[in-house]
C-alpha cells in the first residue's frame, strides 16, 4: 500500500510538472545551492558538455535543477590540464559555463563537474591516467572547485581505467590530498566514483579501485553505477535489474566499511540509468534490446526514494525527448515519450 501511494503521488508530480515546467524539481529544495552542499538525496542528470547548448537553459525547460556536467579530461595523455571534453580551448574558466551556472544557482540548483567518462577511457585523457603528478592532478581538481565554487565531483572510471593500478593511485591520493585541502580553507567537497555494473554487481577492478581509495584515505561520498549497456545478449528488465545491481553494490560497501548500518550505506548508492534504447545494439550486436521505459522511470524513482540511495541521475538530458523512436541518438531517447518525460518523473527524487 505504501509502495502504490508513492508511486501514485511521483506519477501525479510528473504528470504536474508537464503542464507547469520545473515544478516537481522544486520540491524539497530551498532557495540558491550557491555555497552549500548539494542536497543529500539529489536527481543530477547529465548535461552533454560536448554538445551546444546551455546548461541553465536545459534546467529551466526540462525542470532539472541539479546537472552533473559532463566532461573533463585532458587534451592529450601526458597533460596535467584537464578541459571541457579535452578541448584546450575550452579551459575551466568563467568564460566557459560560469554564466550559465550562476543563472542555475539563481534558480536554486547547481552543478557537479565530471572527469573521464568512455572517450576519456579510450584515449587515455582521463587526468588521473594522463598525468603522473599527485600534486597537479589535486591542482586541477582545486581549480575546478574555486573557478565554479562547486561542492562536488564526479570521477567517471570505465573501460581500461580502472585496471590502469598507477592511475587508479594517483587518482585516489589526489582526492585525499584535496579532501584535506578543503577542510583547512572551510570548504565543502564531496567525491563521487561513477563505474560499470553488470547485474551481478561492479568488477574486481572496481572494488579494488574502491578498496585503493579507503587505503589512501580518500573518503568516497556515493558509488553510482551505470545500470545499463550489460552488453550480454540477454533479456532485461531495465528497472528490477537496477535493483538487482544496487543491492550487490550494497553489500560490497558492507565489505568496505564494516559495522557501518545499512540505512547509511543506501546513501552511498547512486544509480545512474540511460534513458530510452542504451548503447547495447547501435553498433550492430544482435540480440534483445535494453529498454528503460517511462514506466520503468516511475518505478526506479518509487525505489529510490523506499531506499534513500544517494544519488540518481541519467544519460542524458539532452536525449529527454521522443523525437526518434526506435532509433539511437545522442539527441533524443529513441521511446515514445513527452518532452522531458523522464526528468519530471525522476525530479521529484531531490530531498533533504
Amino acid at each position: 500500500m505504501v509502495i502504490s501511494r508513492l508511486a501514485a503521488a511521483v506519477a501525479l508530480a510528473a504528470l504536474a510538472a508537464t503542464a507547469v515546467p520545473g515544478s516537481a524539481a522544486a520540491a524539497g529544495q530551498s532557495g540558491s545551492a550557491h555555497g552549500r552542499s548539494i542536497p543529500e538525496h539529489v536527481f543530477a542528470p547529465y548535461f552533454q558538455t560536448y554538445i551546444p547548448g546551455d546548461p541553465a537553459e536545459q534546467a529551466a525547460a526540462s525542470g532539472a535543477r541539479y546537472l552533473t556536467m559532463a566532461f573533463l579530461q585532458t587534451p592529450a595523455p601526458g597533460s596535467c590540464e584537464a578541459t571541457w571534453d579535452g578541448d584546450p580551448n575550452r579551459p575551466i574558466s568563467q568564460a566557459q559555463y560560469g554564466d550559465s551556472i550562476a543563472r542555475l544557482r539563481a534558480m536554486g540548483g547547481d552543478v557537479i563537474a565530471s572527469y573521464g567518462g568512455g572517450d576519456a577511457s579510450g584515449h587515455g585523457t582521463d587526468i588521473a591516467d594522463s598525468c603522473a603528478d599527485v600534486d597537479k592532478i589535486a591542482a586541477n581538481f582545486e581549480k575546478v572547485i574555486t573557478t565554479y565554487d562547486i561542492t562536488r565531483i564526479d570521477l567517471d572510471v570505465e573501460g581500461p581505467m580502472p585496471k590502469n593500478l598507477p592511475g587508479v593511485d594517483r587518482r585516489n591520493k589526489a582526492i585525499a590530498q584535496v579532501e584535506k585541502w578543503a577542510a583547512a580553507n572551510g570548504r565543502t567537497i564531496q567525491f563521487d566514483y561513477t563505474v560499470p555494473t553488470d547485474v551481478a554487481g561492479i568488477t574486481q577492478d572496481s572494488k579494488d579501485m574502491l578498496a585503493n581509495a579507503v587505503a589512501n584515505g580518500a573518503d568516497i561520498h556515493i558509488v553510482n553505477i551505470m545500470t545499463f549497456d550489460y552488453y550480454d545478449n540477454k533479456p532485461h528488465e531495465m528497472a528490477a535489474d537496477t535493483k538487482t545491481a544496487a543491492n550487490s553494490l550494497l553489500a560490497e560497501l558492507r565489505t568496505l566499511h564494516p559495522g557501518v548500518p545499512d540505512y547509511k550505506l543506501w546513501q552511498q548508492v547512486g544509480v545512474i540509468e540511460m534513458v530510452g534504447l542504451d548503447d547495447y545494439g547501435s553498433g550492430g550486436e544482435t540480440g534483445p534490446l535494453e529498454i528503460f521505459t517511462p514506466r520503468d522511470a516511475v518505478d526506479v524513482t518509487v525505489w529510490s526514494w523506499l531506499h534513500n540511495i544517494g544519488s540518481l541521475s541519467f544519460w542524458a538530458l539532452g536525449r529527454d525527448n521522443g523525437t526518434c523512436p526506435g532509433e539511437h541518438s545522442d539527441k533524443c531517447s529513441g521511446v515514445h515519450q513527452a518532452p522531458w518525460q523522464f526528468t519530471r518523473t525522476m525530479a521529484t527524487f531531490t530531498h533533504n
